[in-house]
């Protein structure tokens, strides 16, 4: 388990205060977490900021090139500012010479460096910061290669000598049905026990689907270039995949670590999405494909972009699939939709995203074999207290299959809300100067998962 300590936190935040160009108000007292923000050329960067945190400090420190990137990140945080109801008070103080890495390495004036951008630098950022004694809270994926899957074995090894932290976000460990079906899961009167499944019908199977042109926070969100460029954003087999095979550790293995010893990738798949020069100019705000897409253009109007993927693979003995699938634009009314189905010897636990379901995930319990069984049904409301306890309000209704689990609309957060929940189970781990012991293996075995489901899906 990784150490981590608090008091010399602080100390080193004493420091780095002395060396800020602007004087602080009077009374300022600095908070033990001052944030770093590294290059952030992805939207995430600033939904880490949507909201406040108690224990960090409201000056962040942002190193990054002068561009349309950096620009974008400024707008969003100035926009949380300047919201009529809540308000954040972020206070960015911005570096944007063309040796911003180095700068920021040099002035340490925090200790958490925040990473959400060009993945294909990513875990360069990761290793070098960890090296230079800045904790790391880092966007998925930490890693796009089998060569950045080393280098970040190395950066857990970094971390782990320097008594310091590196996580990585997973938000969709935070979306209410995704935690229920964990939760109903759990409880062998209910679901029973997991198959094992096979190759061809899995015990799990979690599917998410994507747009490309999509609205964040009210807004068009403006997709940089380098962003629908594989070698640089990832291929969707180790980009998104990650949330699904995270999911997979997470619900059926909880609080197990896991080897990637105990992984067996059997078949991997990629294929591209197809989006044409106007398509690229709505979301990009450009009038041309850069030439380092050109290799994917053809005809000068179409380009194709590998963002999706399949992985069919085991965990301890268990048959799991994930798969990834980016479309230009969903039909009105829709967004992005996540399956997933949880096999258990006496029940069924299945999230639908559909139109049956207005597009909200809706979580479903269906017994294996005889439907609506009398006894079954009252071991299931019996069992349903306890669940009832930790999530207030949660109640079942019936469906021809089985039930459906109606949640209160005071759990359905959303997406953007979840990244501020990560950031605070990260700082409490700060805190507390450590992480549980299965965090970090298992981060390792999810990045195993998703770079050799690539290597596989490129063998064909």
């Amino acid at each position: 388990m990784i150490k981590f300590f608090y008091p010399a936190l602080f100390l080193i935040l004493t420091m780095s205060c002395a060396t800020k160009t602007e004087q602080p108000p009077s009374g300022y007292v600095p908070k033990p977490v001052q944030l770093v923000t590294l290059d952030p050329g992805h939207f995430h960067a600033a939904l880490v900021q949507k909201t406040g945190y108690p224990e960090v400090d409201s000056t962040v420190y942002v190193y990054a090139p002068e561009g349309g990137d950096l620009k974008l990140h400024l707008d969003r945080v100035k926009a949380f500012n300047t919201r009529p109801e809540s308000p954040t008070n972020w206070n960015e103080q911005v570096y944007t010479g063309t040796d911003f890495f180095e700068k920021m390495i040099a002035e340490k004036k925090g200790n958490v460096v925040v990473l959400s951008g060009n993945n294909k630098k990513k875990t360069e950022y990761i290793l070098t910061s960890l090296k230079n004694q800045f904790n790391v809270l880092a966007d998925k994926p930490m890693v796009i290669d089998s060569k950045g899957y080393q280098e970040l074995k190395e950066a857990f090894e970094v971390a782990a000598a320097n008594k310091l932290l590196l996580y990585d976000i997973m938000t969709e460990r935070f979306e209410i049905t995704t935690m229920l079906q964990r939760e109903l899961s759990t409880l062998p009167e209910v679901f029973g026990t997991l198959e094992k499944g096979t190759l061809q019908n899995p015990a799990i199977t979690k599917e998410s689907i994507h747009h490309f042109y999509k609205y964040v926070s009210g807004n068009v969100l403006t997709r940089p270039a380098w962003f629908l460029d594989a070698s640089q954003q990832g291929e969707g087999i180790v980009d998104v995949m990650t949330h699904l095979v995270d999911l997979v550790q997470w619900e059926c293995f909880p609080e197990q670590v896991i080897d990637t010893t105990e992984i067996k990738v059997n078949k991997a798949k990629r294929w591209a999405t197809d989006m044409t020069l106007s398509q690229f100019k709505a979301i990009t705000k450009l009038e041309a494909f850069p030439d380092y897409l050109r290799s994917n253009v053809s005809a000068d109007t179409l380009l194709k972009i590998y963002s999706n993927g399949e992985i069919n693979y085991q965990v301890k003995g268990v048959h799991a699939k994930t798969s990834v699938i980016w479309k230009y634009q969903a039909p009105e009314g829709t967004g992005d939709t996540h399956y997933s189905i949880m096999r258990g010897s006496k029940a069924n636990l299945v999230i639908r995203q559909d139109k049956d379901q207005q597009y909200k995930p809706t979580l479903y319990i269906e017994p294996v074999g005889k439907t609506k069984d009398a006894n079954y049904e009252k071991t299931l409301n019996e069992q349903m207290k306890t669940i009832v306890t930790k999530y207030p309000g949660v109640e079942l209704k019936s469906t021809k299959a089985g039930w459906e689990v109606v949640v209160p609309k005071k759990y359905e957060e959303g997406h953007e809300a979840h990244f501020g929940r990560v950031t605070e189970k990260f700082l409490e781990y700060l805190k507390n100067g450590n992480m549980p012991a299965w965090e970090v293996p298992n981060m390792i075995a999810k990045y195993y998962t998703t770079t050799q489901g690539l290597e596989v899906s490129l063998k064909k």
